[in-house]
């Protein structure tokens, strides 16, 4: 096998490993911030990180690290395309969910300002509070529609007047966060990609070898 196949092809089988552990890392981390309660900080991202499909991130983090193991044998019985073909399906299976994890991030961000609305309008006193604090603004589209919370940053109808909505800072704040999200998800689905183009490569390299192989088998015997 030529020196740089398998070496291309190992360090993107590394990089997809390293995009599983980063999917469910962020996925259990982000489940226990919001596990803990949400502070000044954390407040947006708890409502947002909400909103992710965290569980189907895990379940799919697992698919990779299935899908990494099936490529060990691949890898190292050097004459072998069964299990390069299985991997090779699995990593397609594997983009396509991560795909869908990316695309209902993104699609989410083409109705910002109204899902944050519903998501305001659920919301205790406390956590309303915390985002006026954060975004330091009262209400969501303005002080009285609908009607701000009483905090350190909206101290009566005056000043919760001379404040704009949160509205503005909290979506241009979500659409900034939940890019970074789906392009993430993108950007490993074209890891994916290149893996798939490295598995064909590998597995018609072999078909090759064992041509040429046999070729020379027929060879051998016609010489003797």
């Amino acid at each position: 096998m030529p020196s740089k196949l398998p070496l291309v092809y190992l360090a993107f089988n590394l990089l997809f490993l390293a995009c599983g552990a980063l999917l469910i890392g962020f996925s259990l981390l982000s489940e226990q911030t919001m596990r803990g309660g949400s502070n000044l900080d954390n407040v947006a991202r708890n409502l947002l990180l909400d909103q992710c499909p965290l569980t189907a991130g895990v379940v799919n983090a697992i698919f990779i690290f299935v899908t990494f193991l099936l490529s060990l044998p691949a890898f190292f019985l050097p004459t072998n395309r069964g299990w390069l073909r299985a991997q090779g399906w699995l990593v397609v299976f594997c983009a396509m969910f991560t795909l869908g994890l990316g695309l209902s991030v993104w699609i989410s961000t083409l109705q910002t300002r109204r899902k944050l609305g519903d998501m305001w309008g659920v919301q205790t006193g406390e956590i309303q509070s915390l985002l006026q604090r954060k975004f330091n603004c009262c209400g969501y589209q303005n002080s009285t529609s609908p009607l701000y919370v009483e905090d350190s940053t909206c101290l009566n109808p005056l000043v919760a007047a001379s404040l704009p909505g949160c509205i503005a800072p909290f979506s241009n704040f979500a659409n900034a966060y939940l890019d970074i999200i789906f392009t993430a998800a993108f950007g490993m689905v074209g890891i994916d990609a290149i893996l798939v183009l490295c598995i064909a490569m590998v597995i018609q390299y072999r078909m090759e070898q064992e041509r040429y192989r046999h070729i020379d088998e027929k060879a051998g015997m016609k010489g003797f």
